[in-house]
């Protein structure tokens, strides 16, 4: 009798992911979580990852250092794990499981080679994540904002100017102003996908380089 295979080979694994990314259900609201997550969780990685290691650094002359940079090392491994987490859910694709080491003592601690790349992704991710994350909550509120702008423009106070239509074109009135602010929504709106889809990438993709050495 043939025993089921309760282990998949790693291309049936692929091929489950591949399908579930082609599937995109959801894909644009996974995405805008994944990407204004990204601030607050890589805010408080790169805190308390630097200050881990500074400390650890400094005091590594003395068998403290020494524990600090390993326990430094162990919270950047959990910080990796919840950005594994976030890729897989939001583009389809789980990334391939971390080339876990023997676990040693001591200065066996600092050989963890995962243990650096994960921090490293900490430290480096960190200035891209505030760039996308700004660029997400633009393109969300500029969106949203402008294509209803004709709900609300009559609670912004009005001065010589109507508004930066009159600024850049001299079009003057309560018209030109609702109708180039809900233009420039529309599109803010009609771009929205492929830009969050970019940022999506190009986030992710940086952890896939940095967390398992671009293998994909």
């Amino acid at each position: 009798m043939t025993q089921p295979n309760l282990h998949p080979q790693p291309s049936a694994t692929w091929a489950a992911d591949a399908t579930a990314h082609s599937n995109g259900k959801g894909r644009f609201g996974r995405e805008v979580g994944y990407l204004l997550s990204g601030l607050p969780l890589g805010t408080a990685a790169f805190v308390l990852l630097v200050t881990g290691f500074a400390l650890g650094a400094g005091t590594l002359i003395l068998l403290f250092g020494v524990f600090v940079l390993g326990g430094t090392l162990s919270v950047a491994r959990f910080f990796a794990r919840v950005e594994a987490a976030q890729i897989a859910h939001a583009t389809g694709r789980a990334l391939p499981p971390p080339a876990d080491g023997p676990r040693r003592g001591g200065w066996g601690l600092l050989a963890d080679a995962q243990g650096w790349r994960d921090l490293v992704h900490a430290i480096v991710a960190f200035p891209v994540r505030v760039a996308t994350f700004a660029l997400t909550l633009v393109w969300l509120c500029a969106g949203l904002g402008g294509t209803t702008y004709g709900l609300w423009s009559w609670s912004i106070p009005r001065d010589e100017y109507d508004g930066w239509i009159d600024l850049a074109f001299g079009w003057s009135g309560t018209g030109a102003d609702i109708l180039g602010n809900t233009t420039a929504g529309l599109f803010f709106l009609l771009t929205s996908i492929p830009v969050i889809h970019g940022l999506a990438l190009t986030q992710s993709g940086l952890g896939r380089v940095l967390l398992r050495g671009g293998r994909l």
